[in-house]
């Protein structure tokens, strides 16, 4: 008994543990030499290093891995109980800032939808207008063309103002999202509409100035009548002799006064020039032989041929060949187709206006008496009837039974016509 109470001490003396666990090496007792059971004990100790946790009288011996993986788990269970705990303590201030960060994105969802919503409205709008402006455009430039073709109509001018036709529209619908697009088909429409407007400015403006010439052009030509009819003498009827009915007013459209007031001037200047130069068809201005003029006596005091005294010679002689045409110096009827004495083969022709001129010494007559004769018409053939010294043509002009010089009417024909 006392053995075994022995061998316990011992045995508890040598398997002291410090305060971590792990058994320490058994020391030998002191003062005696180490036992062979000691020294196996050491010798197992010394292979494999063991854990061993005790509690109220009893022991857990745990290995390394098991000891790390009850140490991890105990450090993932503490950090999973701060987690929670912390979220539990904040879970509100997080939900709440979640919750409007969710509400702001939201917010900025909507206004952009409307601000791209409102984008899209005004560029249709935008669309939708600058389609009206092209229809109004074209509509007006469509207008513009009509009218100066009615214009040149008007003034017999086959002026040619463009090609626009009724019903024209932009070609294609604009696609959506082609923005770019749009803009460039929009500003080669404004570049065709400034075109076709510029083209029509231009018309317009030679439209203009052709009035303005041709009015010029009348009024020059009734100022050159009425300066010649008034050197010879007589004054210049403003309208044919034969004219009347009833007064009706010219209206000129309400949207084109200017240009019908000038055309209704031009109209007036072109009708009184008119009437001159019918008035100035019966005034003996052109010449009764054709080609250069041969003069062998002009108007006025001579010594007569055959008694060779002076005498009033009252026409001009023309030289030429027998059976040179004579022509009617002016419009008019004839009074005398046949022999006049010393005219010989006579004609005579009454222009009006107390006009008269006598043609003598032909070697032929073709027209007859009530005859009437243009301007320019062939009344007989040059010869040397009557009292004659060789083939010529006495031309007379009388101005209400009075010999006057013809060359005067000769020379304002001249200035007239040209030569």
């Amino acid at each position: 008994m006392s053995q075994r109470t022995s061998r316990s001490q011992q045995t508890a003396r040598i398997h002291s543990y410090d305060y971590s666990g792990r058994a320490r090496a058994p020391r030998p007792i002191e003062g005696g030499p180490r036992n062979a059971e000691s020294r196996e004990y050491a010798s197992a100790n010394s292979k494999v290093a063991a854990y061993t946790l005790a509690h109220a009288g009893r022991q857990v011996r745990l290995g390394p891995v098991a000891f790390w993986i009850a140490v991890a788990t105990v450090v993932i269970m503490a950090v999973w109980s701060i987690t929670s705990a912390t979220y539990l303590a904040f879970r509100d201030d997080v939900l709440r800032t979640l919750i409007t960060r969710q509400a702001e994105q939201q917010f900025a969802y909507e206004d952009r939808i409307a601000e791209l919503r409102a984008q899209i409205d005004r560029t249709a709008s935008r669309q939708l207008l600058d389609q009206e402006q092209f229809e109004q455009k074209l509509d007006d430039l469509m207008r513009r063309q009509s009218l100066l073709e009615s214009r040149a109509t008007a003034l017999g001018d086959p002026v040619t103002t463009g090609s626009i036709r009724p019903g024209a529209k932009p070609s294609g619908e604009p696609a959506a999202g082609s923005q770019r697009g749009d803009r460039g088909r929009q500003s080669s429409i404004g570049a065709a509409l400034l075109r076709l407007e510029a083209a029509l400015d231009r018309v317009e403006h030679r439209q203009a100035l052709a009035v303005s010439q041709m009015q010029d052009r009348y009024e020059n030509r009734a100022r050159a009548i009425r300066s010649v009819m008034a050197q010879l003498g007589f004054k210049a009827q403003a309208s044919p002799p034969a004219s009347g009915g009833p007064f009706v007013p010219v209206k000129s459209a309400s949207e084109d006064q200017a240009f019908g007031r000038a055309l209704l001037r031009v109209n007036l200047a072109r009708a009184d020039a008119n009437a001159l130069s019918t008035t100035l068809l019966k005034v003996p201005l052109r010449k009764p032989v054709a080609g250069d003029i041969d003069e062998s006596s002009p108007f006025g005091v001579r010594l007569d041929p055959f008694v060779h005294e002076a005498a009033m010679h009252t026409g001009i002689d023309f030289r030429g060949d027998t059976g040179d045409p004579i022509r009617a110096t002016a419009a008019g009827t004839v009074t005398i187709a046949g022999s006049s004495g010393g005219y010989g083969k006579m004609v005579e022709i009454d222009h009006g206006y107390g006009l008269v001129t006598r043609y003598g010494h032909l070697s032929e007559i073709d027209v007859a008496v009530g005859d009437t004769v243009r301007a320019g018409g062939i009344v007989g053939k040059l010869g040397s009837t009557g009292r004659s010294t060789g083939p010529h043509l006495h031309y007379e002009v009388r101005v209400k039974g009075e010999a006057v010089d013809p060359q005067k009417f000769l020379d304002a024909g001249e200035r007239l016509f040209g030569g």
